[in-house]
């Protein structure tokens, strides 16, 4: 009598004057474990569990910590596989400078990797938050670091008989697995302008954003105008005086220098009107 049972179980048995003899077990593929599934009484049963051909992908924290140098994708380095995150600007990307003058960052506050799953899964749940709360047109939201470093991993076999393929540690260089971004403290990883209002929802955003990835994160309110770097006070002083000249998200500061014959002896800039 031959019964199968759900996830590849199966059990093997014949009953002959009221005994159990165990049926010499077909050979399957992959290779499979057999053990007793009772030890009480009633008629012994025989379990064969087939394993898995198919691995799971080695765990981002058996490449949290930096230890050796950047090992970009080159001619060297090939056959590297895609990110994950292929989007680092979200929302309102192409809003002027004076549109969203808010800005709160993500600051790491670890040294680590961060692999490239770990930035599209913050990507997603920030973004999913600041559009159902704050509005798709509301905010722009930009990753500021980018997986550059490719992680290798040495495979090992894992079926019977492998003891005679493996080498161990001879030739252990290993093949491209993934990529992920080298972080240093104080180094932002995610920003969001958005306007004055939603300054609370682009900081809970970031907050949500946080839990994706690994080590300790600090959310700062930026002083800055938006994505430039000029103060709140500056910019709009600069921006009275027709200093300011929009440049996509950022700004350019119109300077006073000029020709030496426009300007009067013991002056070193021109005045702002000129």
């Amino acid at each position: 009598m031959l019964l199968i049972l759900k996830r590849s179980y199966k059990i093997e048995f014949m009953h002959q004057n009221s005994c159990v003899y165990p049926l010499p077990l077909q050979q399957v593929k992959p290779p499979c474990r057999t053990f007793w599934a009772a030890n009480g009484p009633g008629p012994k049963v025989f379990l064969t569990t087939t394993s898995s051909s198919t691995m799971g992908r080695r765990p981002a924290r058996c490449y949290r910590q930096i230890k050796n140098k950047p090992y970009p994708k080159s001619r060297f380095c090939r056959g590297v596989p895609d990110p994950k995150i292929r989007i680092y600007d979200v929302g309102m990307k192409k809003k002027g400078v004076d549109e969203f003058p808010f800005c709160v960052h993500l600051v790491s506050w670890e040294k680590e990797n961060v692999s490239s799953e770990a930035l599209e899964a913050a990507r997603i749940a920030c973004n999913k938050y600041m559009s159902k709360f704050a509005g798709k047109d509301a905010f722009h939201l930009r990753v500021r670091v980018h997986p550059f470093h490719v992680l290798r991993i040495n495979k090992m076999l894992s079926c019977a008989g492998a003891d005679r393929l493996q080498t161990g540690m001879r030739g252990a260089f290993g093949k491209p697995l993934g990529t992920c971004a080298r972080v240093s403290i104080g180094q932002v990883l995610l920003s969001v302008r958005c306007k004055s209002g939603n300054g609370q929802h682009a900081q809970e955003a970031l907050r949500r954003a946080k839990f994706k990835f690994p080590g300790r994160q600090k959310i700062i309110v930026s002083r800055k105008w938006g994505f430039t770097k000029l103060g709140q006070e500056e910019y709009l002083k600069l921006k009275s005086e027709n200093r300011i000249v929009p440049d996509g998200v950022n700004a350019k500061v119109l300077g006073c220098h000029g020709p030496l014959a426009n300007r009067q002896p013991g002056r070193a800039f021109l005045p702002i009107s000129a």
